[in-house]
């Protein structure tokens, strides 16, 4: 992370290519996150009808195990993506309150992205709504700093963190 603060990433090739392949591969798991969640839909009902099922199109309620392996693979997952891309924004130049805002939405988000689901199915309907506004928060912060992080490792004048200057 030297690199970063120093401006010394620019070069070292290797290093800018091993951070801008990672974000390239984040970016297509975020284009794939949004794609599964059509699967679900951006509705109150079908979110709903997702999680609790529905006589009326023969859709089973998800399981407890299929909602337990999922929670499980997607805790993991996202701490390491979410350390991952919040550790390297920490280098940029933006300032104390934008990153912890930007790491408190996506870590947030996040947990409650994957929380909600089991708030729908074992709760109330009503948490339809959080599932919807989490995910579109999680991508949001997520694709922030997907772009964010490739932009300062592109970027042509340095510019360091302003506890440096």
């Amino acid at each position: 992370m030297k690199f970063f603060i120093s401006g010394d990433i620019r070069r070292n090739d290797l290093l800018k290519l091993v951070v801008l392949l990672t974000t390239i591969f984040f970016l297509f798991l975020w284009i794939t996150n949004l794609l599964l969640f059509l699967k679900v839909g951006f509705s109150y009902e079908s979110v709903v009808e997702y999680y609790r099922g529905s006589e009326e199109s023969f859709r089973s309620p998800r399981s407890y195990l299929g909602l337990l392996e999922e929670a499980h693979f997607h805790f993991f997952s996202m701490a390491v993506l979410l350390v991952t891309l919040n550790h390297l924004f920490l280098f940029t130049n933006r300032g104390s309150a934008e990153k912890l805002l930007v790491i408190v939405a996506s870590y947030g988000s996040a947990f409650l992205d994957i929380a909600s689901s089991w708030f729908v199915r074992y709760v109330s309907a009503e948490f339809a709504y959080l599932k919807i506004g989490s995910f579109l928060v999680l991508q949001i912060s997520l694709l922030y700093l997907i772009i964010f992080v490739t932009y300062y490792l592109y970027r042509k004048k340095p510019e360091y963190p302003k506890s440096l200057q």
